[in-house]
């Protein structure tokens, strides 16, 4: 038998593929390690050269004191201007907070849903206007509708140019007309578009909600675009292999396989209209960036009313994301394919799923 016979006729092609393997790993390691080295040097030169930056600037006594002093003055942050009611009666500190939260009595949500509500949030919010900057809780109301209304505004528009911007369903080069506009919106920052919108609207949330809206057709509208072209043949074969017409192709043989993740990007794009909201009222257009601008303005009077602002941001964004998350966990396939549409939606509020138990 000559089972054993080529073992040495084949141990020079062994050790020649193995050489072969070990040039191609030093290779890699080369390349990897010559990029790392590119982007070291050229972070350097354009942090400590270009731009002028010098560690020498963090460590100067004159930074650490000045640094020193405004954190020291953000704390305890002052929450006196939580809600009308606190500002009117001068209730600070955390008293106020905790006046805010502890007033609970049985009323009318905007005279239309009975329940026990917070009396002094809610009292506060029946009397919000958008231009109001100096209370929280009304600036907190203005920021979280300005992202919804920009995401419900630039849906619709995101939709149109997200799936006529899809090469499977327009074809080249005129998809590209749609993708080109949306490019041009995203190499736009939604703080530039407010500041195109106030010559023409003027200083008003408004033109907040403007500038969110045309963000939001750029950015949710290239996420659309790439979901569609990632999408099966399949369906799509078969929707028109019985004879539809191409807006019934493109309805239920592409847009059915993406709703889900339509739905899940919306929310995502959501989240980010919200921190822009609050990043868009620093330009006075009101939230709460409007009213942290102001209360820093004030100097050292103000770090503390500024800090309490800082806190009303990040309990909206942590409470939005987390609302957000679970309801896209929620619509993974597999989810909720064994129960009914009421059963998935009464699923939401099940506090184990939203633990990850289940």
């Amino acid at each position: 038998m000559a089972t054993g016979t080529n073992t040495d006729e084949d141990r020079p092609d062994v050790e020649q593929a193995r050489e072969v393997l070990w040039r191609r790993r030093w290779l890699r390691r080369s390349l990897y390690g010559a990029l790392l080295l590119s982007v070291v040097g050229l972070t350097y030169f354009v942090f400590l050269e270009f731009l002028g930056f010098s560690f020498a600037q963090l460590t100067s006594e004159r930074a650490t004191t000045e640094m020193q002093k405004f954190i020291g003055g953000l704390f305890p942050p002052n929450f006196e201007d939580m809600t009308t009611y606190t500002k009117e009666n001068e209730i600070t500190g955390i008293d106020a907070l905790v006046v805010s939260l502890t007033s609970w009595e049985l009323g009318l949500l905007w005279g239309v849903i009975p329940g026990i509500w917070p009396t002094h949030i809610m009292d506060t919010l029946a009397t919000a206007n958008a231009g109001n900057g100096n209370v929280m809780v009304s600036a907190a109301y203005t920021t979280v509708a300005a992202g919804f209304a920009g995401t419900v505004l630039g849906f619709p528009l995101a939709l149109v140019f997200g799936v006529l911007g899809s090469e499977r369903v327009v074809p080249f080069p005129l998809n590209f007309l749609f993708r080109g506009t949306m490019s041009t919106i995203r190499a736009i920052p939604a703080i530039v578009w407010t500041l195109i919108y106030i010559p023409i609207f003027g200083i008003t949330p408004a033109t907040g909600v403007l500038a969110i809206t045309t963000d939001t057709v750029g950015n949710l509208g290239r996420l659309f675009t790439d979901e569609l072209e990632e999408i099966e043949d399949g369906p799509i074969e078969a929707v028109r292999s019985t004879g539809a017409g191409r807006v019934q192709v493109v309805v239920f043989g592409m847009l059915s396989q993406v709703t889900n993740s339509f739905v899940a990007w919306t929310l995502y794009i959501l989240e980010i209209n919200t921190r822009i909201a609050i990043t868009l009222g620093v330009l006075g257009v009101g939230g709460l960036g409007m009213y942290i601008e102001n209360q820093i303005g004030l100097l050292d009077t103000g770090y503390q009313n500024a800090m309490a602002g800082i806190f009303m941001v990040i309990f909206i964004v942590l409470t939005i994301e987390l609302i957000s998350s679970r309801i896209r966990a929620r619509l993974r396939p597999g989810e909720t394919e064994s129960s009914t549409l009421l059963g998935a939606l009464f699923g939401l509020f099940d506090p184990n799923k939203w633990l990850g138990r289940l």
